[in-house]
């Protein structure tokens, strides 16, 4: 599915996101930037061990990353040039700020890419996997805070990868309410 927002293309995508050929995509990591399972995994096995040793220097330098923030690496043997890892929220009912760190997530991730001329980038379902974030709730955050960011900052292409046909699908029942008015 593709719709044009304030002159960006934002396409949904049912794939795998270590194949999206595309400047940046974006991790769903977790604090540590030491890899792990999911979207991390995964990243992390594909791109090689120079996301790792750039991830290494990054927690040396800061600590790692916190929750909602984001940082940046290059893309090892990816096919896109970097990799923006940001850390979303373990969702714990939704009481304990999980809609503001998820927004944060998304919000940092798409500054980190504008500071560094980044034009298209492709984000997974952050949180909504061992997270546990419920996607339905994701989904609108991810969408409503990118449709926020881009009435400030201009992309020529942001993609939201679902690896499954059921995330797929929420995600585009949800954009279909966000971006009711330009379908």
């Amino acid at each position: 599915m593709e719709l044009i927002y304030k002159n960006t293309k934002i396409n949904l995508i049912q794939g795998d996101i270590t194949k999206q050929k595309i400047e940046a995509i974006v991790n769903a990591a977790n604090s540590t930037l030491l890899g792990g399972g999911g979207v991390d995994g995964a990243i992390h096995k594909a791109g090689g061990p120079e996301i790792l040793r750039e991830c290494k220097a990054i927690r040396k330098k800061q600590g790692g990353c916190h929750v909602g923030e984001a940082v940046i690496t290059t893309a090892g043997n990816l096919p896109s040039k970097y990799v923006i890892h940001t850390v979303g929220p373990i969702w714990r009912g939704g009481t304990n700020n999980e809609p503001i760190l998820l927004a944060n997530a998304y919000k940092n991730s798409l500054k980190l890419a504008h500071k560094n001329n980044i034009k298209s980038i492709a984000f997974p379902s952050i949180s909504t996997g061992v997270y546990g974030y419920p996607i339905e709730k994701a989904s609108i955050i991810a969408l409503t805070t990118v449709k926020n960011v881009l009435d400030k900052i201009s992309f020529k292409e942001i993609r939201f990868i679902l690896f499954s046909n059921k995330d797929f699908n929420i995600y585009v029942s949800s954009v279909q309410k966000v971006f009711e008015d330009y379908i």
